[in-house]
């Protein structure tokens, strides 16, 4: 056990060198880092997933249309929801699809800013270890890619989480499909460690918004719908920290759904590359306020007191807009 978490650690200091982050230091078990915001107390992102396509089915239209967005927004960092490399993830770490649907697809001067992104079930099909190797970091700078981590700034924490896993069929009706466990069995423990340091961090977290990111949908009216094990494992946990966010890819969609329960919104951001589907589930109009079954993007800017989120499509059109703000007095 102590071999195991020296490198653990070796594995972070080694991401902090290449990536210039700054790593705290927290009771809870999963990695922190801090990014600073603007000088005027803001913060904004883009938000994008599904796209590891090497520039096929509009990605490489939907990253320059990132950059344009980004030039007008000044982004401070960019959130990837996951399935980053299709078909099968990365064959290791001198895959060139690396380059070829991430550093070269990627190029405005706007995005050259850090990603922090999340495995999906596509990335889990090739050699998962690859993604989240540190030599990726040497390769692009901007790159850092780990299954959980917490990511601090002055105005929002964001909780990043393997979804993957949680997912029964890929364990047991993986039909011809191949997923790499490493670091993840058995497969219980590693669940209930991921919640309970996810509950905790919550619960120790002050700041004014509490966003969650992961790959896989909560609440969707799309293809894949809703993902009944995280509905039934980490949707108590988000509703009982009073988390605002949950923000997802996996359904190859641009989608808000608000709770009729509770002020937490589900966001989906899976329009990186492959989409147009077709199909759409019934919804109640009252809580789907937007499902654009095509490609695009989002973007959040956020103060402590504020949050503003725009949906865009290939071409630049904002799609939908929705904001909450929080008194003075907020917790």
């Amino acid at each position: 056990m102590a071999s195991k978490n020296l490198q653990n650690i070796i594995l972070l200091y080694k991401i902090i060198l290449i990536c210039g982050l700054c790593l705290v230091y927290s009771k809870a078990e999963l990695p922190r880092f801090e990014h600073p915001i603007k000088p005027d107390g803001s913060l904004s992102i883009l938000v994008v997933g599904d796209w590891g396509r090497r520039g096929a089915y509009n990605q490489t239209e939907v990253a320059a249309q990132m950059a344009k967005i980004g030039d007008q927004m000044d982004p401070d960092f960019i959130i990837s929801t996951g399935d980053n490399f299709y078909e099968d993830g990365l064959t290791g770490i001198e895959d060139p699809a690396f380059e070829e649907s991430f550093s070269n697809i990627y190029l405005g001067p706007s995005l050259q800013k850090q990603w922090y992104s999340v495995l999906g079930n596509h990335d889990y099909r090739g050699d998962v270890l690859a993604q989240l190797d540190p030599i990726l970091g040497q390769k692009d700078s901007k790159w850092l890619c780990l299954r959980s981590f917490i990511l601090n700034t002055d105005v929002a924490e964001f909780f990043f989480i393997d979804t993957t896993p949680f997912v029964d069929k890929y364990f047991f009706r993986p039909e011809d499909d191949k997923y790499d466990w490493r670091g993840v069995l058995p497969r219980e423990e590693y669940l209930s460690n991921q919640l309970k340091d996810l509950d905790t961090a919550l619960k120790e977290s002050s700041s004014n918004w509490k966003i969650v990111v992961g790959h896989h949908t909560l609440k969707s009216a799309g293809d894949h719908g809703i993902t009944v094990e995280l509905e039934e494992r980490l949707l108590p946990v988000l509703q009982e920290n009073h988390v605002d966010l949950y923000v997802n890819g996996h359904d190859h969609c641009l989608e808000h759904i608000s709770s009729p329960d509770s002020p937490l919104q589900f966001l989906t951001s899976g329009g990186g590359s492959k989409a147009w589907r077709g199909n759409v589930r019934p919804w109640s109009p009252e809580e789907l306020k937007l499902y654009y079954d095509g490609q695009g993007f989002m973007t959040m800017k956020l103060t402590k007191y504020d949050v503003y989120i725009q949906f865009y499509d290939i071409v630049g059109d904002i799609l939908h807009q929705w904001s909450r703000s929080k008194g003075f007095y907020s917790v």
